[in-house]
Order: structure tokens, then C-alpha cells, then sequence
């Protein structure tokens, strides 16, 4: 699968396939904001091929075979460490799990003297969550100045980027329109609205590159504390997003709703009088569903406050939520960017 070959040639690996649509230049993955349309369908008709792997009854490929894949996750994670670990060993790769309550960090060791030490060991590829934005492009670069080829993956950091979480959305959105071939061109002219705590949300940073990029028509909507009216001009100003301080705008006619979690601990900074006030104002429910497309399909990155960002009713729908697919979709997508670094074809940053 992707394994040698020339721009547009299918290539099988242990009876896998995939098209490649164009080169892959990317040593690193820690943003989206350098992503062309071709990079992101590169990753889908990757994924794709690996979620027809996953389908199997054998799970495995050998296309990391000997590389080790370690995850340095500084803050607590669900869904993006147990996914990353999953699409590393269905690759055939070694796995390091970092845990920082039980690493020399308490004794006063560095973050960059941390992910060296997991360099000593052989790591060719490493998977960075933290806290604080810019640790995992720190880390890449300390790697790209010692000349190690280390690959870097952002799993997430500050309120800067979340790139895995918005191609495995991506890659669901697509899929929905189009099962067999998810591709950009599925979501053109598309609506989603993505509702919420935008302003820390580096889920919504992300995918506001690849949904627009797509040719997705995207609003934002939340209470003003939330997302703020210069939020508009993220992506540059040739590319306006259109904001709404009131949910029903945002929702008419809407494909797709993606809503975020709203981060309690924001809470003591007097962003919202209320959770009960949040819900009534912003809340997903079924009643304002009815000024959506009869087909909307409802996402959500995790994990969710019930009752809060949307009645729980809904979240639990297969019929309306595509939650759970988001999660599935995600040992794919990651299987996909390990795969598209670690095999070699990464030649820059």
C-alpha cells in the first residue's frame, strides 16, 4: 500500500491498495494551516484503503514493521491516545507509552531532555500531547536540528491544533456523503455549523483549515465570550467565517452540526452566567434540528456534556449522531498519518 510506485500508481501491500493522488512532503503533522486540497485527500484515499484492512479479520499490516512509535502524552486522553495506540500496532510498529505522573519530569527533567531520552531508545516516530501550545513544533525542531528523521505527530496542543481530530472528521463528514470514494469535493457547498466554545477550542481551529479548504460553506455560533467576532478573520481575511450569537442562524439549512465540548473550567472566568443558560440558549435539540436538512448528521469530538452541548437523546441516535463513527474512523485516519510519515515519504516539514 503506498509502498514505492509513482504519483497516481496503486500499490498493494499485503493486499492493500490505495491512489496516491499526489506527493507527500510532510515529515511532521502538527497543523493544517500548510495543507493543500491534495494533502488532505492523500490522507482520506490512505484512510480509506486502511479501513478496508480494519474490516478484516486479520487487522494487521507490516507496513511499520521494526519502526517504535512513542506516545508522549502530557495531559489526560481518551479517545486520541487509545486511537494512536491502536493504529500504531495495527501497522505492526513497537510502542512506548509515556506516562508523566511517573516519569522523571518529578525530578525536574525537561520536556526536551524527556522526548531525547525516548530518541536514545530508537524512536522513530513520536506522538505529542500537551497542555501548552507550540511542545510538540519545539520538539520537532530540537529533532530536525539534531538531524535524528524523528517524525512528529500534534495530538493536540494548547489552544493551537488538534490535526488528527480534524481529518478524522473530515474523513467521517466524507464518508457520509460518499461511502466508497471520501474525498474534499463531497463536502462542496456543504453547510456545518460548528457550535460552542470556539475561542479555546483547537479542535474548531483545525478543522476550519480542512472544512474550508474543502469547500465547505462553515458558520460558528456561541455566546460572544465564546466566539469573539475577530474569530472571523482566523483563516486570513480573503476568507471570512460567518459568526452567529444565536444558534437558529446558524442551523438553517445546515448538512452538518458540530458541536464542542464547553470546557467547565472556563467557567470560573465568568465566560457563561450558567451551564442551564448555555443549554438553553445553544443546546442541540431536537426541536432546533427541524431548521437543519432533514439528512443532518450530528458530531462531536469528545467527550461530550450531556444535557449540556446536546440532549443526550440525540448523542445516542445513530440515526442523527455520528459520534461513535468518529471514534471508528479514527484508527483509520491515524493508521493513514502514521503510515504517510513513517514510511519514508516525508521529505520536509
Amino acid at each position: 500500500m503506498l509502498e514505492g510506485g509513482s504519483v497516481g500508481e496503486s500499490v498493494a501491500l499485503d493486499g492493500a491498495s490505495t491512489t496516491e493522488s499526489g506527493g507527500w512532503s510532510h515529515r511532521h503533522i502538527l497543523s493544517l494551516d500548510h495543507f493543500s486540497v491534495q494533502d488532505f485527500d492523500t490522507v482520506l484515499q490512505t484512510a480509506t484503503s486502511f479501513q478496508e484492512v480494519l474490516s478484516r479479520r486479520t487487522k494487521k499490516v507490516p507496513a511499520l514493521q521494526g519502526q517504535l512509535v512513542t506516545h508522549l502524552f502530557f495531559e489526560p486522553s481518551t479517545r486520541t491516545r487509545s486511537s494512536f495506540e491502536l493504529a500504531a500496532k495495527r501497522l505492526s510498529a513497537d510502542v512506548l507509552n509515556f506516562s508523566p505522573g511517573t516519569s522523571s519530569l518529578t525530578k525536574g527533567e525537561t520536556i526536551l531532555d524527556t522526548a531525547k531520552t525516548y530518541l536514545a531508545m530508537g524512536t522513530n516516530i513520536m506522538v505529542i500531547r500537551h497542555k501548552q501550545t507550540g511542545v510538540p513544533q519545539a520538539i520537532a525542531a530540537e529533532m530536525d536540528r539534531l538531524n535524528t528523521g524523528v517524525c512528529v505527530l500534534n495530538a493536540g496542543d494548547g489552544q493551537h491544533a488538534h490535526p488528527s481530530q480534524a481529518l478524522l472528521d473530515l474523513y467521517t463528514l466524507c464518508s457520509v456523503v460518499d461511502r466508497d470514494r471520501p474525498r474534499t469535493d463531497n463536502l462542496r457547498g456543504k453547510k456545518i455549523a460548528i457550535v460552542g466554545d470556539v475561542l479555546h477550542s483547537r479542535v474548531a481551529r483545525s478543522n476550519l483549515w480542512s472544512l474550508v479548504a474543502s469547500g465547505a460553506e462553515v458558520h460558528l455560533a456561541g455566546p460572544p465570550t465564546l466566539v469573539p467576532q475577530d474569530f472571523g478573520g482566523f483563516l486570513g481575511n480573503n476568507r471570512p467565517i460567518p459568526i452567529h450569537w444565536t444558534l437558529d442562524d446558524a442551523l438553517v439549512d445546515a448538512d452538518f452540526v458540530m458541536t464542542l465540548r464547553l470546557q467547565k473550567e472556563r467557567m470560573g472566568q465568568f465566560l457563561l452566567p450558567s451551564l442551564r443558560e448555555y443549554h438553553r440558549q445553544f443546546g442541540i435539540t431536537r426541536d432546533r434540528l427541524k431548521l437543519c436538512q432533514p439528512s443532518v448528521k450530528i458530531l462531536h469530538p469528545g467527550p461530550t456534556n450531556r444535557g449540556v452541548e446536546l440532549d443526550s437523546d440525540i448523542m445516542d441516535d445513530p440515526d442523527l449522531s455520528l459520534v461513535s463513527c468518529q471514534v471508528t474512523s479514527g484508527i483509520a485516519v491515524r493508521m493513514a498519518l502514521l503510515y504517510l510519515v513513517g514510511s519514508g515519504k516525508g521529505l520536509g516539514t
